[in-house]
């Protein structure tokens, strides 16, 4: 399963309910680039799903395909993929706009016995560049939030030690809890010099464990191995992962991070996030950005079913949440996201086989629908590696109609 993060295709009913009425991710990507080119992407029949710029529907398109409503409150990463493995949530994380109010910092400055700076919505790389001098002078963290529910902890490495960064995070995880659970605290670790700060890769996420079994932790447990590219560990605590491949970006993880997955993995379920999307585009209101970074996915989508052909994996291409780069603000947006699946082992004939064109006998065309909740993707990757659905899992399983 790939999650592209941030790819959505047009805004859900209750998007007014978030100010998101009208954003539209990958279309409005689409109509700000010229000549977008994802030919594998389209032949799976990503065009066919929403109208986009330069890139016509497949007919029949080489995948299962459709869309899923959020059905979960909220818009965030944590709860986008707690909803694909089968939790949904009745009410959104706290989010904090205009900053944390004093029954937090003040409880967190009491616990690391300093005050801190910042304490607003802010773009991580900004903030050290506005605060980081004042910071090497007095010590004290810079303390921000984001679009997401999120308590960010930054500060130098030479003036902070990591061990004692860390520990900062562990104590904001202990006091944000209840109304303040924060769905993630980040430490955000960075180095240099005024004018040239750099954030390191060193940042550590402390995420709010899932509030019951997901389907990772039914699969674990019956002894399916989960292998995790990416930030997803972050975002379930861990639980349920038999093993992770750290990788930072896009370019990591197409180049190295789900090659080594798929060269160890046995069985079971691999799952990968490309969170550029969401990060560098996304948040960033940079389509062209975004676009760029789509055409190299497309590309290594194409080296993926190369690979997968003849072998009996199912693959899933979805996304977590919108985050329209062309939308006013640097917020996620509230939309459908695109469905598509195929199996390799039963590759299409023809000159195009091994293009992007692998698909199992009955799948290729097969419209799944606008699907109620992002859920019915766990349900069908459980259905398929012959799971049962012991714990309080939400979804429905699409597989007998994509896999006959």
């Amino acid at each position: 399963m790939i999650v592209l993060d941030g790819a959505g295709v047009g805004a859900l009913p209750d998007a007014s309910e978030y100010g998101d009425q009208g954003a539209s991710t990958l279309p409005h990507v689409s109509q700000n680039v010229e000549g977008l080119k994802i030919p594998v992407l389209q032949k799976l029949g990503l065009g066919n799903i929403v109208s986009l710029e330069g890139v016509t529907p497949a007919f029949p398109p080489h995948a299962a395909y459709g869309r899923m409503a959020m059905k979960s409150e909220g818009k965030d990463t944590t709860t986008g993929h707690w909803e694909i493995s089968g939790i949904i949530l009745p009410s959104p994380f706290p989010l904090y706009p205009h900053g944390f109010p004093p029954e937090v910092t003040e409880a967190f400055s009491k616990a690391i016995g300093r005050g801190i700076l910042g304490n607003k919505a802010a773009s991580g790389t900004e903030i050290i560049n506005e605060l980081g001098a004042e910071h090497l002078q007095t010590g004290k963290p810079i303390v921000y939030t984001s679009a997401d529910s999120v308590f960010q902890i930054a500060a130098h490495e030479d003036v902070v030690p990591l061990d004692i960064i860390y520990n900062w995070c562990s104590k904001a995880r202990e006091i944000l809890t209840g109304k303040h659970a924060v769905s993630r605290v980040i430490a955000r670790p960075f180095t240099g010099n005024p004018g040239n700060f750099e954030r390191t890769p060193r940042r550590r996420d402390y995420a709010l464990p899932p509030p019951r079994p997901t389907m990772l932790d039914l699969m674990s447990a019956d002894g399916i191995e989960v292998t995790i590219v990416g930030k997803i560990r972050d975002i379930f605590a861990g639980r349920g992962i038999t093993r992770y491949i750290p990788v930072e970006g896009n370019n990591e993880a197409v180049e190295q991070g789900i090659w080594e997955a798929l060269e160890t993995a046995h069985e079971g379920l691999i799952w990968a996030n490309f969170n550029d999307f969401d990060t560098l585009y996304g948040h960033r209101n940079d389509p062209a950005g975004f676009a760029t970074a789509l055409e190299k996915v497309d590309h290594f989508l194409g080296q993926l079913l190369r690979y997968i052909a003849g072998k009996p994996d199912m693959l899933i291409i979805t996304a977590d949440h919108g985050c329209d780069p062309t939308w006013p603000g640097t917020d996620h947006t509230r939309e459908y996201v695109p469905l598509l699946v195929c199996f390799g082992d039963s590759p299409v004939g023809g000159e195009n086989a091994g293009e992007g064109s692998c698909c199992f006998s009955g799948t290729g065309g097969v419209y799944l629908g606008t699907r109620e909740s992002m859920s019915d993707i766990g349900a069908t990757i459980m259905d398929y590696l012959g799971v049962e659905n012991a714990g309080d899992i939400s979804g429905h399983s699409f597989l007998k109609g994509v896999r006959p």
